[in-house]
């Protein structure tokens, strides 16, 4: 592994850390980029990863847009994220959970985790045992928060659709929207269930073309393969799956006016989110339209240190406001000409004391 340091997306973070547990298998990235704000939070994503130099990538691009997330949100927390580099075949055992549990452990309440891409509630609560710096946990009882995150971030991205729709399109409901839906897991299936339900017509896709084709017959939608999706004509393109798309050749096959969805790191470089401005393509900064999952799993954290249960309608109280905050974001960037990217980076960047 390269010096991590050269790396574009290095950002002054204060902590990179490697961590290898040869008795169980673990390699592990821990990135903290800021903890201006309170204890960095921030997932861990369990992923096979071709080459190392990837999944370091992942860890410093990933820990700086929690930093972001978390001061958008509102949140006292900082930003940061644990990237497990699994093996080909994705194996997972009970030694290889506790390892990282206490490689968690060991920062001493600097890093707080959660679950992401790979990693489940059942896998946190395995985590859990080695360390108390673990959110995400099934809720205690009715009214109460904790969990899955997955549901609350679709959520949070079913409002931040509703939001961009009425602002670009000036259309107050989204029956009728055509909303075309790259990754149908437990984020996107979560918004498609949602839009489906307020009247939107929409087209779906996923690696896993069954489980694409499954919900699309539950609702009535219909599919793309996932080298079409992006090109489908449409109001809304959600992606919904891993980032990065959004490079030269993704921005130019896009036929749809509002980019809007859950994936994380959705743009390829900086620069991208002007290519889209130039389209007349009205963009929602990833990090603030998906933060439903980690104000529910912050809140549930921040209670529990209190000795209290996360209240589950101050999480939705909360989700609630995302679209004012996007609303912000696109008045701002028409005034100044500076893409939504730009406008929400600079906010972000204040917050964290940079």
């Amino acid at each position: 592994m390269t010096a991590f340091w050269t790396e574009a997306d290095f950002d002054d973070h204060e902590l990179v850390q490697l961590v290898h547990d040869r008795a169980s298998g673990l390699t592990a990235i821990l990135a903290l980029h800021s903890t201006h704000l309170g204890p960095a939070a921030g997932g861990t994503r369990f992923w096979h990863y071709p080459a190392s130099m990837d999944a370091m990538r992942d860890a410093l691009r990933l820990s700086r847009g929690m930093s972001y997330k978390n001061a958008m949100a509102g949140l006292p927390m900082g930003g940061g994220k644990a990237v497990i580099l699994a093996p080909q075949d994705r194996a997972k055992t009970p030694e290889l959970l506790a390892a990282f549990g206490d490689a968690v452990d060991a920062l001493g309440g600097r890093y707080v985790t959660a679950e992401d891409v790979g990693i489940s509630e059942v896998d946190m609560v395995a985590v859990s045992k080695r360390t108390q710096y673990v959110s995400g946990l099934p809720a205690q009882g009715s009214g109460a928060a904790g969990g899955d995150p997955g549901p609350f971030t679709a959520i949070g991205i079913y409002h931040g659709i509703k939001a961009a729709v009425r602002y670009k399109l000036g259309r107050d409901s989204v029956e009728g929207v055509h909303v075309a839906l790259q990754g149908v897991g437990s984020v996107g299936g979560g918004v498609a269930q949602l839009l489906s339900k307020d009247g939107a017509k929409l087209t779906l896709s996923d690696i896993d073309e069954g489980r694409a084709a499954a919900l699309a017959r539950d609702l009535g939608a219909e599919t793309a393969a996932p080298d079409a999706i992006m090109g489908v004509a449409c109001d809304v393109f959600s992606p919904n799956a891993l980032g990065a798309i959004l490079d030269d050749e993704g921005i130019a096959r896009l036929e749809a006016p509002i980019v809007a969805g859950g994936a994380n790191n959705q743009l390829g470089r900086a620069g991208h989110g002007q290519k889209l401005a130039d389209r007349g393509i009205l963009y929602a900064p990833d990090y603030v339209i998906n933060a439903g999952g980690i104000i529910s799993v912050a809140l549930e954290f921040l209670s529990r240190q209190q000795g209290q249960s996360g209240d589950i309608n101050e999480v939705r109280k909360r989700l609630a406001q995302i679209p004012d905050r996007l609303v912000e974001i696109w008045e701002q960037s028409d005034k100044t000409g500076v893409s939504p990217d730009v406008v929400a980076d600079r906010i972000a960047q204040k917050l964290i004391g940079r």
